[in-house]
C-alpha cells in the first residue's frame, strides 16, 4: 500500500476545494441544469391579462406569493402595495358581476361585512376597474346598501378578463383610517379582442384637449410628475375641483394590473380655476410600462386621458 505523504494531502486538500468552489459559483448563476435563479418571474403580455403569480386557475396572489383571491387564503407578506391581493390586515373583498353590476361587501377582522368608512378624497369608497390589456377604465363611486353591499353600475364592458379594485379607508376595525387596495378578478362573457398597449409617449388628446407629462420616475423611489392641460395650443386655466384637486391620476401596471395612485401636491381653491401645470407625488413599485388616466373637469364635465409611461428600473 502506498502511503501519502503530507504535502500530497495538502495538495490533495487544495485541489477538493477549488471544484466545491466552482459548483458554488455555478449553482449562484442563471441557467444551471435549466434553473434560473432570478429575482423574481416575468410577466406575460399584457393582451393575455394574465402574468406570473396571478389569477391563475381562478387564484390571484398576494405580492408575496401567498394566496388572496378565490382561494381564500390571506399572503402571508406585508402591505399589499399594488392592489392586486383580495385579503390584506384581515379585510377581505368579496364580490360578483351580474346584470351590468358589480356587487361586492368588504368584510372586516370581526368576520362581519364593513359598514363604517372614512372618506378619501370626499368619498368613501373609490372603484375601479380595468381591462387586462388596460384598453378599458372605469372609476366610480359606488351606493352602499345598509347592509354593506356595494353596487357599481358597469354596463357595456367588453368582453374580457377585468380586475376590480376597491380603495378605501376603514372606519372601524383593527386598521381604521389606513388606506387599502384590494381587487378581485371579473369575466365579461363574449369574444375578447386584446388591444395592444399604445407605446410610451409624453402627451395624449381627450376631448380636444392635450395632456402632457413630464418628469423620470424610478422604480419604488419617490419622485414627482408635472401634467400639463391645453387646449388649441393654449393652456387651460378653467379646471374645476374634482375629488377636492384639479385632476385625479391612478396608474396600472403592464402585465400585471398592479395599482398606483399618483397624489396631488395640492388641493383645489375653491372658487378659482386650475391649471395648466398640475404637479403628482409618484411612486411606483415596478419598472416596466403603466398605463396613465388623467381625469379632470371643466364646464361641469368630466374628461378622461390616458397615455402609456415608462417607469426605469
Amino acid at each position: 500500500m502506498t502511503r501519502t505523504t503530507p504535502t500530497r494531502r495538502i495538495l490533495l486538500a487544495a485541489a477538493a476545494a477549488t471544484v466545491l468552489a466552482l459548483g458554488l459559483t455555478a449553482c449562484g448563476s442563471d441557467g444551471m441544469g435549466g434553473m434560473d435563479h432570478a429575482a423574481s418571474p416575468s410577466a406575460t403580455s399584457a393582451a393575455t391579462g394574465s402574468a406570473a403569480g396571478h389569477d391563475m386557475a381562478g387564484m390571484s396572489h398576494g405580492p408575496d406569493g401567498g394566496m388572496d383571491g378565490m382561494s381564500g387564503m390571506p399572503g402571508t407578506g406585508g402591505a399589499a402595495a399594488d392592489g392586486l391581493a383580495a385579503e390584506q390586515g384581515g379585510y377581505r373583498l368579496d364580490g360578483a358581476l351580474s346584470g351590468g353590476e358589480y356587487r361586492f361587501t368588504v368584510t372586516g377582522p370581526d368576520g362581519k361585512a364593513l359598514t363604517s368608512y372614512r372618506p378619501e378624497q370626499t368619498k368613501e369608497m373609490h372603484f375601479y376597474a380595468i381591462r387586462s390589456d388596460l384598453s378599458g377604465f372605469r372609476h366610480l363611486h359606488p351606493v352602499m346598501s345598509p347592509d354593506g353591499t356595494w353596487t357599481a353600475p358597469l354596463a357595456d364592458l367588453q368582453p374580457g378578463d377585468w380586475r376590480m379594485y376597491a380603495s378605501f379607508v376603514p372606519g372601524a376595525g383593527s386598521g381604521a383610517g389606513t388606506g387599502l387596495v384590494l381587487s378581485r378578478t371579473a369575466a365579461v362573457p363574449g369574444q375578447a379582442a386584446p388591444v395592444p398597449l399604445p407605446a410610451a409617449a409624453a402627451s395624449t388628446t381627450a376631448d380636444g384637449y392635450t395632456v402632457t407629462v413630464a418628469g423620470t420616475p424610478k422604480a419604488g423611489a419617490a419622485g414627482e410628475l408635472t401634467v400639463t392641460v391645453s387646449k388649441d395650443g393654449q393652456p387651460v386655466t378653467d379646471l374645476q375641483p374634482y375629488l377636492e384637486t384639479y385632476a385625479h391620476l391612478t396608474a396600472f401596471h403592464a402585465g400585471d394590473q398592479a395599482f398606483a395612485h399618483l397624489h396631488p401636491e395640492a388641493k383645489a381653491a375653491e372658487g378659482t380655476g386650475g391649471g395648466p401645470t398640475l404637479a403628482f407625488h409618484a411612486e411606483l413599485p415596478k419598472a416596466g410600462d403603466w398605463r396613465l388616466f388623467l381625469q379632470f373637469q371643466t364646464g361641469g364635465t368630466l374628461h378622461t386621458a390616458a397615455l402609456t409611461l415608462n417607469v426605469a428600473a
